[in-house]
Parts: structure tokens; C-alpha cells; sequence
């Protein structure tokens, strides 16, 4: 079972009763790729809160997978990508690079996305946009990879096909 924490970043929707649509697409996401969601949380546009939320769940080891949504563009405010780079000790740039691909066909903005992937310690770390229509089409790009990319940080052993 793949352990994954769904984190969206978004001032707005940190705000308590908010609808969180993106967060929801993730867990949908999560549980197609057979993964129990095992915290889920929203945070403000606001990098510090984001790196800190992302090193609290990497070193915990309570998940496997951290999806993130919102802050990947090129607003001011988009600071995910910056926090996650502070966070990761390695990057997986093929990852993002396949879900701005798979953004390519649907919008002509696809190449403003600045999500990034990585990894810290044995946590896989995912920038998804904030669009819930465009999260199910980069996910779809990457869904394949994941569990075997999750195996290799964990060390368990794998086929390579």
C-alpha cells in the first residue's frame, strides 16, 4: 500500500470550510494508484509554510508519496516549486517533465508550469498544477511510473521491464 499525503497550497483554500477541489482530485489520484491518504492538509501561498509541512511529512516516514496542487505557475505567490527545491535532496525532472507534456494538447500554457518532482529520504515529493481538469491529465502522464519509482527509493527489490 502506498502511503501518500495530499498537500494544496493556496491562501484561499487554507481558509477553514473552504472547497479544496485540487486536494480533492489528488486523493482521487492517490486512491486509483491503490494509495491510502494518510494526511492531507492546506497551506497559504507562503514558502516557509510549504517547505515546513513538506519535511514534516518526508521525515516522518508515516508517507511514500507527497502530491502537491497549486503555486506552480509564474504569479508572484507561486512559491511551490522554490519550497520544494529547498526540501529535496534529489531531483526526478523527468516526472515533471512528462506532465507538462501531457498539459501540451489541452492548454497553450502548458510550458508556464514550473511544478518540479524530488526526492527526500524515502518520501517522493510530486508538483501537481492547481486546475482540477489538469491534475487527472498530468497524472495520467506519470501514474505508471510512480509505483516503481516508489519501489526503487524504498529499496525494495523490482523488475526492470
Amino acid at each position: 500500500m502506498i502511503r501518500v499525503a495530499v498537500l494544496t497550497v493556496s491562501t484561499s483554500r487554507s481558509t477553514p470550510g473552504s472547497a479544496d477541489e485540487g486536494g480533492d482530485e489528488l486523493v482521487a489520484f492517490a486512491r486509483g494508484l491503490g494509495g491510502e491518504v494518510v494526511e492531507r492538509a492546506a497551506v497559504s501561498d507562503e514558502r516557509a509554510e510549504i517547505e515546513a509541512r513538506l519535511r514534516e511529512w518526508s521525515d516522518g516516514g508515516a508517507c511514500d508519496l507527497i502530491l502537491t496542487t497549486g503555486g506552480t505557475g509564474v504569479a508572484p505567490r507561486d512559491v511551490t516549486p522554490e519550497a520544494t527545491l529547498a526540501v529535496i535532496e534529489r531531483a526526478v525532472p523527468g516526472l515533471a517533465e512528462a506532465m507538462r507534456e501531457a498539459s501540451r494538447p489541452h492548454t497553450r500554457h502548458w510550458m508556464l508550469s514550473r511544478a518540479v518532482a524530488g526526492i527526500r529520504g524515502r518520501t517522493l515529493i510530486v508538483n501537481f498544477p492547481g486546475s482540477p481538469r489538469s491534475i487527472a491529465q498530468t497524472g495520467e502522464a506519470i501514474a505508471g511510473a510512480l509505483p516503481h519509482a516508489l519501489a526503487l527509493i524504498a529499496d525494495a527489490p523490482t523488475a526492470h521491464a
